[in-house]
């Protein structure tokens, strides 16, 4: 796994993977694949909301269950509690047919009603939610979908619903990139993978003998960095994920890695050590210039941009472990930011800015984190032993990281409060190094 080391963390940081498919030995092909949630821990705070299953005024079934998938949306959020389907006391499909007292007597506190119509070769689907308590309809609407985009359509539906009770942007409709690892030695493939936040409609974006690492999303949704050892050393290439279309941006001896878009998606920060120790550059895209910004004797890794562009966040070892630091954007003094216990790395900024998600070590293992920046209170928001890459979901609910699961590495996410929890393992093989997209419309 990757771990720091005062000495040994240069060299782990670049062959993490290679030294992890030889310790597992993992077997399967690096294909389309779907990652299937496993809840791990609800929410003792979560409001109940019955979705009633969408009545289909149609021929034969549709190809995908929508009320099914805004269901298990809304469960996953960690923010509701869904009734389950044999609880429902009936299966109204508009406010019409409502009886809010009937509601009541089930504990639900919001009510999705809805039903689906063929339309030529699309589908009509007309969906509603209700505040039982409050006895009135809070949201209507009519979305026309092809029966190839019914996932999607549900997941927008999900979006909708979120926002409307609690006045946060849904982020149902966006995606996660991560790394598939299958096979051992001479068999070992890598597999960079984009998928739908839910993990399912995984698509393989690229596939490689050779390690690939550190997927990073453009502020715009289009395009991938990451870094690929194919060349036999690292190197950083940035790739639109629908078209395919690549570039490498660097190629430096040693160390090419951690790539991070600056929030307007002009530039890329990096560490890169070619001039000796990895240490912390910035690359304007249309120029392809270089600018360092630290110059010290200590490892200096995964940056990160805060949201407004104006300073970066990294790992360095400065003090003698790795700890997490802030500078400006043009460079400058570093200030620590980091003080309990003596690993703190992977710093991710929430998106309002005010607190920053990490994995910290203690007794028990490395767990996801998070520490708010006014006042430096540190909570602890996973309970397993192998945490990494925590990647936050662009309205902060939610972190998605890497995990391990028995002999497997998985993927796990957990809500912004700690509440709630659950993993998306692969049937294919070793997964890691997520990455949440932004919102993409």
């Amino acid at each position: 796994m990757k771990r720091w080391t005062s000495q040994g963390w240069k060299a782990l940081a670049t062959g993490w993977w290679v030294s992890l498919i030889l310790l597992i030995g993992l077997t399967g092909t690096a294909q389309a694949q779907d990652l299937t949630i496993e809840i791990t821990r609800g929410s003792d705070q979560a409001t109940p909301i019955a979705v009633v299953p969408f009545e289909f005024e149609g021929q034969g079934g549709l190809s995908e269950d929508i009320a099914r998938i805004v269901s298990d949306d809304l469960e996953h959020s960690g923010q509701f509690a869904p009734l389950n389907r044999s609880a429902l006391i009936s299966l109204p499909s508009s406010s019409e047919d409502v009886y809010y007292d009937d509601w009541k007597r089930v504990d639900a506190r919001y009510l999705v009603v809805g039903k689906v119509e063929p339309q030529g070769s699309d589908y009509r689907i007309r969906y509603e939610l209700m505040d039982v308590l409050g006895g009135n309809r809070m949201l209507g609407e009519t979305l026309v979908s092809r029966d190839g985009n019914l996932r999607g359509s549900a997941h927008y539906i999900s979006d909708q619903i979120f926002e409307a009770i609690t006045g946060i942007r849904g982020a149902f409709s966006t995606r996660i990139a991560y790394i598939s690892a299958s096979g051992s030695g001479d068999n070992a493939r890598y597999a960079l993978y984009v998928a739908d936040a839910d993990g399912h409609n995984g698509q393989q974006v690229l596939s490689s003998d050779d390690p690939l690492l550190s997927p990073s999303w453009s502020p715009d949704g289009q395009k991938l960095a990451y870094v690929s050892f194919e060349s036999g050393n690292s190197a950083i290439y940035v790739q639109n994920a629908a078209t395919g279309e690549r570039v490498r941006l660097t190629s430096f001896r040693g160390i090419n890695g951690a790539p991070a878009w600056s929030p307007d998606g002009r530039k890329l920060a990096m560490s890169l050590s070619k001039d000796g120790q990895p240490e912390i550059y910035v690359m304007d895209l249309a120029s392809r210039q270089l600018t360092r910004l630290t110059n010290n004797r200590a490892i200096e890794t995964e940056p990160e941009w805060s949201p407004d562009g104006r300073s970066l966040i990294f790992t360095s070892d400065r003090s003698g472990a790795p700890q997490l630091y802030r500078m400006p954007a043009g460079g400058g003094q570093a200030e620590r930011l980091t003080f309990t216990g003596n690993y703190n790395s992977d710093g991710r900024f929430a998106p309002d800015g005010e607190s920053i998600y990490m994995v910290t070590r203690d007794d028990s293992g490395y767990h996801v984190a998070k520490q708010d920046l006014e006042t430096a209170r540190v909570t602890v928001l996973t309970e397993s032993r192998w945490d990494e890459s925590p990647s936050v979901a662009p309205n902060g609910t939610m972190v998605i990281f890497a995990t391990q699961q028995g002999s497997q590495g998985v993927l796990g996410a957990v809500s912004s409060d700690g509440r709630a929890s659950f993993r998306l393992p692969s049937p294919q093989g070793d997964v890691r190094e997520p990455a949440w997209s932004p919102f993409l419309n």
